[in-house]
């Protein structure tokens, strides 16, 4: 997993990781950019397939992997009021079984005193828990990879 705080920024150093050590899959936090303006076709190119929930300037989360997605889903259940690109979930078969694996991009929530802040950290986290919860209820491998901003 990898706070890339900005993709585009970052392409050549990205690429050249990939490169070099050839990770299966890869999280990717804050890149800072919307879907469509994602540098799909380098990492593509590379043999990784692609998926992004993206956002305008900040946050955003992305997942790279050498294996096809069977499933994707962006942004977090349980808000349907929010707009922030913070979570992303793909699900792989291997020959173990299926694999989850989210990209996640928790708030901040500093400083405390900013209550709107804090209380949006400690919602979004409730939320992660609970879907947390329903995803080990179904007894596949999870990982939970990225920045939790603690």
């Amino acid at each position: 997993t990898w706070n890339i705080n900005g993709v585009r920024a970052r392409i050549g150093n990205l690429t050249h990781w990939l490169t070099e050590s050839a990770p299966d899959i890869v999280c990717l936090q804050e890149i800072k950019t919307v879907d469509e303006q994602f540098p799909r076709a380098e990492i593509e190119a590379l043999g990784y397939n692609v998926e992004t929930n993206g956002q305008k300037s900040f946050n955003g989360v992305a997942i790279l992997s050498k294996l096809p997605f069977d499933e994707v889903n962006r942004g977090l259940p349980g808000d349907d009021a929010d707009d922030h690109a913070r979570f992303i979930e793909g699900v792989f078969s291997t020959d173990q079984g299926a694999l989850r694996v989210a990209s996640l991009y928790l708030p901040n929530g500093n400083p405390v005193e900013d209550e709107r802040k804090f209380s949006y950290k400690l919602a979004w986290m409730a939320r992660l828990e609970r879907w947390a919860e329903e995803r080990l209820r179904l007894e596949e491998a999870l990982v939970l990879a990225g920045d939790y901003n603690v």
